[in-house]
C-alpha cells in the first residue's frame, strides 16, 4: 500500500472562497466549479484499511447531487457546517466493487457490486453498541446524535475527524475518487439484474423511498401532490408507487423531459407551476380568496399529503397554501434560511409538517430491513426504467464540466450527472 496514489475530487471551504462565490458566483462557473474555487483534482495517498471490518471499492460511478451543488456554491445553510469536516474528498452517491475485504467482513465477495450508506454511525466511528446513541439504537442512524464528535476508531493513525457523511468528511473519502475505503455496515449488495446506472441511484432512490415508508397513508384513495422535478422528486414518485400506493401521483415538473420521467416512474397527472397547479387546486374543490395584501389563499378542498421536494420560499408556501386542513407536508427539499415565510396556515389549518433525511431500519411488509434492500429489491420488482434518469456520465478528469452540467438543468437539461473514476 505504501506509496500507492489515488485519483480523486476535493473540496476545501474558505471564507474568500464564500466571499468570491457569493460575489461573483453568478457570473461566471469559474469561482464555483474552475481554477478560483476550493475544487481540486488530485492523487492522495491510498488509505489503509482500518480494521478488520472495513473494505476496499473501487468506484464504478459517484453521483453529483443537488446538495453538493448546494455547498460548493456555498448557498447551503451553515447550520450544518459542524457536522462535515474538510477538506474532503467528494461524492456521497456511490456504487462500487469490492477490491479488498478485511477479515471479519462476510457479507459480500470480493468483486462484488455493492452500493454504499454514506452516513457516518456510531458503529463506524467505533462505538460499542453500549455507548451508541438514541438515533443509532433505533436504527435511524442518518441523525446519529454524535456527528460532532470523533470516536475511538483512527483512519490511517489519525483520529476519527467529526461529520455526519462520507463525502463530506476528512477522514474518509467519498466516490469522486477511484476508490473509497468503508465498514461493513455500509455496503449492500447489488443483484445482477440492475445495470450499473440503476445501481448507481440507490441512495438517493432510498430517500424518496425512506420518506415515504414514514408516512402512513391515511386515505388510500387520496391524492399526493410531489413539488420538484429533480432526482429525489422522480424518487418519490417511483417510491410511492412501487411500495404499493394506490391514490393518483400528480407531479409539478417544469420541464418536458423531466414530465416523461416522472411519468414512467409512475405519475398520473403531470401539472406545470402557475396556472397549470392553480387548475389542480380548483379540481380539488377548492376556492381562492384574495387577502387585502399578498398572494391568494384557498378554503375548501387541497391535498392531504404533499412532498415538497424543492425546498425553497417559493415551494414551502405553496405547499402551505394547497394543503387541506389537517393535511401533510413531507420536506425533503434541503430547506434552509428562508425569508418572509408565512407559516399562518401551519396553525390555522392544522398542518402537519415534517422532515426526512437519508435512510435507515424501516418495517415494510412485515419485516425490518434497511431502505437500501427494500429500495433494491422494489427497483427489480417494479422494473421502472430509473436508469433513464441519467442524463450525463463524465470521466473523473472532466469533474468540473460534470459540476457546471449539474448545476444549470435548464441549460443542459441535465437530471442526474454521474462520475466514471
Amino acid at each position: 500500500m505504501t506509496g500507492r496514489r489515488v485519483r480523486s475530487v476535493s473540496f476545501d471551504v474558505s471564507v474568500p472562497r464564500f466571499l468570491l462565490a457569493k460575489s461573483v458566483g453568478r457570473l461566471t462557473d469559474a469561482v464555483l466549479y474552475g481554477p478560483l474555487s476550493g475544487v481540486s483534482l488530485g492523487d492522495r495517498p491510498a488509505l489503509p484499511l482500518p480494521g478488520p471490518d472495513w473494505l476496499r471499492l473501487e468506484v464504478i460511478f459517484g453521483g453529483i447531487c443537488g446538495t453538493d451543488i448546494g455547498n460548493l456554491t456555498y448557498s447551503a445553510s451553515p447550520a450544518m457546517e459542524p457536522f462535515g469536516s474538510f477538506p474532503a474528498v467528494l461524492g456521497h452517491e456511490i456504487l462500487g466493487r469490492v477490491v479488498e475485504r478485511g477479515d471479519d467482513v462476510s457479507e459480500v465477495e470480493v468483486g462484488q457490486r455493492v452500493t454504499v450508506d454514506p452516513f457516518i454511525h456510531c458503529r463506524v466511528r467505533g462505538w460499542a453498541p453500549e455507548a451508541w446513541c438514541g438515533s443509532c439504537r433505533d436504527g435511524r442512524h442518518a441523525t446519529c446524535e454524535n456527528a460532532g464528535e470523533d470516536g475511538p476508531q483512527q483512519i490511517d493513525g489519525e483520529a476519527f475527524a467529526p461529520g455526519t457523511i462520507q463525502g463530506y468528511h476528512r477522514s474518509l473519502p467519498g466516490g469522486w475518487s477511484t476508490e473509497v475505503v468503508v465498514h461493513r455496515s455500509q455496503v449492500f449488495a447489488v443483484d445482477d439484474a440492475l445495470s450499473d446506472r440503476a445501481a448507481a441511484l440507490m441512495e438517493p432512490l432510498a430517500i424518496g423511498m425512506h420518506a415515504v415508508l414514514n408516512t402512513p397513508i391515511t386515505d388510500p384513495g387520496a391524492p399526493a401532490l410531489v413539488l420538484g422535478s429533480g432526482p429525489i422528486a422522480l424518487a418519490t414518485i417511483w417510491a410511492l408507487r412501487a411500495s404499493g400506493f394506490e391514490g393518483e401521483i400528480i407531479g409539478q415538473i417544469k420541464r418536458d423531459h423531466e414530465a416523461a420521467l416522472a411519468r414512467s416512474f409512475g405519475a398520473d397527472t403531470i401539472i406545470r407551476p402557475g396556472d397549470e397547479a392553480r387548475s389542480a387546486m380548483v379540481e380539488t374543490g377548492a376556492s381562492a380568496y384574495m387577502p387585502l395584501v399578498g398572494d391568494e389563499v384557498w378554503a375548501g378542498g387541497g391535498f392531504p399529503l404533499i412532498f415538497d421536494c424543492v425546498g425553497s420560499g417559493q415551494t414551502l408556501a405553496q405547499s402551505l397554501r394547497y394543503a387541506s386542513p389537517r393535511g401533510r407536508i413531507v420536506m425533503l427539499g434541503c430547506a434552509a434560511e428562508l425569508k418572509k415565510l408565512d407559516l399562518t396556515f401551519v396553525w390555522a389549518r392544522e398542518i402537519e409538517v415534517k422532515g426526512f433525511t437519508g435512510y435507515g431500519r424501516e418495517t415494510f411488509r412485515g419485516e425490518e430491513r434497511h431502505t437500501f434492500d427494500i429500495t433494491h429489491d422494489l427497483l427489480i420488482e417494479s422494473g421502472a426504467p430509473v436508469e433513464d434518469m441519467v442524463t450525463h456520465v463524465f470521466p473523473l478528469a472532466e469533474a468540473r464540466r460534470a459540476l457546471a452540467v449539474a448545476g444549470n438543468r435548464r441549460k443542459w437539461k441535465s437530471v442526474k450527472v454521474l462520475l466514471e473514476p
